[in-house]
C-alpha cells in the first residue's frame, strides 16, 4: 500500500486516511515515512498504535516538544526561540512551572460553574438557527459556541468573537485556499492576538475582575507570575486551541450523527446519552490529528531503532481507532463506555488543559440540539479543511 499520511489534498477531499492508518497498525506500526524535500519536510517515524502514542506522550525526557517544537512543519531556529515560550512547545520542568500557573483558571470546579451559561448560549444559538430555517452548522452553531465561551473566560465583550474567529482561521488555515493567505498573514494574525492580549492585561491591571485574565495576572501562592510574553502566548494558545478543537469536534460530531442516523435517533430519544456521546465524538473526530516530537537520545519502539534528533509524529486519529483497545473501532456508538480515547492527548505533560471545558461544551450542545432540533437534517456537502494537523470541517449546510 502506498503510504502518505500528510497529503493535505487527501485530508481536504476525504478526511483522515483511515485505510492507510489501519494497514500500518496491523503491519508496520512504527513506520519510517519518507519526507518531502520540496516542502522542506524531513522523513519521520509515524506512530500509529494507541499504546505507542501513550508511550511517546508520557516520556517528555525521550521525546521533546521543545527541541524542534510540537507542530509538524519545520521552522528556522530564530522562530523556534519565540515559539518555545508557548506551553505547547515546552518540556518539563519549564512546562510544569507554566502549567501550574495557568491551571488555576481551568480546575473542574471553575469549569463546572460555566454550565448554565453554556446552556444559555446553546439555546440562544438554536433559537437563531430556528428563526433562519436553513443554516451552516459550522458558522452558525459549532463555531460561535467556543467563541462565546472564550469571550466569557477572558471577560471580553462578545462582539470580539468575530475577530477571534478570523484570527484563528488565519493562523490554522494557512494551507487552505478559503482561509489562507501567506504564512506572513498567519504571523500578522498572531501579532494582532498579542496586541489584543496586551490590551486585555492592561485593562485588568487597572480594573481586576472575577475572570481568568485577572487570575492569570495575579501572582501564584509562591509569588510566581507570567511574564508579558508568556501571558500573550497563553492567550494565543487559548484563542486557537480553545476554539478550533471544540468547533471541529462539534461539526465532525454532527456530521457523524447524520451519517449514522440510528445513533442520532438514539440521542434524540435519550439526550442524557450526550455525556458518553461527547467522548465518542472526540474519539471519532480526533480534532487534532497529529503532533510532532523529537527524540532526545537513541531509543527503540517495537524494535525499531530511533536515533537522537529523529522526527517522531504521533497520530491520535489512528490511536483512537486501534483494534487492540476499542471494540468495533470503526463503529460510531454514542453510548460507548468505557472509552479510553486519547483525543485530548496521550497523558503526560501535554494532556489537554481544557479537556473538562471541551467535554462540557460538547455535552451541553448535543443535549440541547437533540432536545430541540430532532428533525435536523443535512442539506449539502460537508467541506473539509485542507490540513493534516486539524481535522476540520468548514461548512455543513443543515435545515432546521
Amino acid at each position: 500500500m502506498e503510504i502518505n499520511l500528510v497529503d493535505q489534498d487527501h485530508y481536504a477531499r476525504h478526511g483522515v486516511p483511515h485505510e492507510q492508518l489501519k494497514w500500518l497498525r496491523g503491519n508496520d506500526p512504527v513506520f519510517w515515512h519518507e519526507g518531502d524535500p520540496d516542502r522542506g519536510w524531513p522523513g519521520f517515524w509515524a506512530i500509529t498504535k494507541h499504546e505507542d502514542v501513550v508511550h511517546v506522550s508520557r516520556h517528555s525526557d525521550l521525546f521533546s516538544s521543545s527541541k524542534k517544537l510540537a507542530l509538524f512543519n519545520e521552522m528556522p531556529e530564530e522562530q523556534r526561540e519565540l515559539q518555545r515560550m508557548m506551553m505547547l512547545n515546552q518540556d518539563p520542568p519549564e512546562h510544569t512551572r507554566r502549567r501550574s500557573l495557568v491551571n488555576r483558571g481551568f480546575t473542574p470546579r471553575q469549569i463546572s460553574m460555566l454550565e448554565e451559561h453554556i446552556r444559555e448560549i446553546c439555546h440562544g444559538l438554536v433559537d437563531e438557527a430556528t428563526a433562519k430555517g436553513s443554516v451552516d452548522f459550522v458558522t452558525d452553531v459549532a463555531a460561535p459556541l467556543p467563541l462565546y465561551v472564550i469571550c466569557e473566560l477572558l471577560g471580553a465583550p462578545v462582539e470580539d468573537r468575530n475577530e477571534i474567529f478570523e484570527w484563528s482561521n488565519r493562523m490554522i488555515g494557512s494551507e487552505d485556499p478559503d482561509y489562507a493567505g501567506t504564512p506572513e498573514e498567519g504571523q500578522a494574525a498572531a501579532m494582532e492576538v498579542y496586541s489584543y492580549a496586551n490590551r486585555l492585561a492592561a485593562q485588568r491591571r487597572e480594573q481586576p475582575r472575577d475572570d481568568i485574565v485577572t487570575k492569570l495576572l495575579q501572582p501564584s501562592e509562591n509569588g510566581e507570575s507570567l511574564s508579558e510574553d508568556e501571558f500573550d502566548l497563553f492567550i494565543l494558545l487559548l484563542v486557537v486551541a480553545g476554539n478550533e478543537t471544540t468547533r471541529n469536534a462539534a461539526s465532525g460530531g454532527m456530521l457523524a450523527l447524520f451519517e449514522n442516523q440510528a445513533q442520532w435517533e438514539r440521542l434524540v430519544r435519550d439526550p442524557s446519552l450526550a455525556r458518553t456521546a461527547s467522548d465518542e465524538i472526540v474519539r471519532w473526530v480526533s480534532p487534532v490529528n497529529l503532533f510532532r516530537r523529537t527524540a532526545t537520545r537513541d531509543t527503540t519502539i517495537r524494535g525499531k531503532e530511533i536515533k537522537e534528533g529523529d522526527k517522531v509524529v504521533v497520530f491520535y486519529s489512528s490511536a483512537n481507532r486501534d483494534e487492540a483497545v476499542f471494540a468495533s473501532p470503526s463503529r460510531f456508538d454514542v453510548a460507548r463506555d468505557p472509552n479510553p480515547h486519547i483525543g485530548f492527548g496521550g497523558g503526560g505533560a501535554h494532556f489537554c488543559l481544557g479537556n473538562h471545558l471541551a467535554k462540557l461544551e460538547l455535552r451541553v450542545l448535543f443535549e440541547v440540539v437533540a432536545q430541540r432540533l430532532p428533525n435536523l437534517r443535512q442539506t449539502g456537502e460537508a467541506k473539509r479543511l485542507r490540513s493534516n494537523f486539524i481535522n476540520g470541517i468548514k461548512t455543513l449546510p443543515v435545515e432546521v
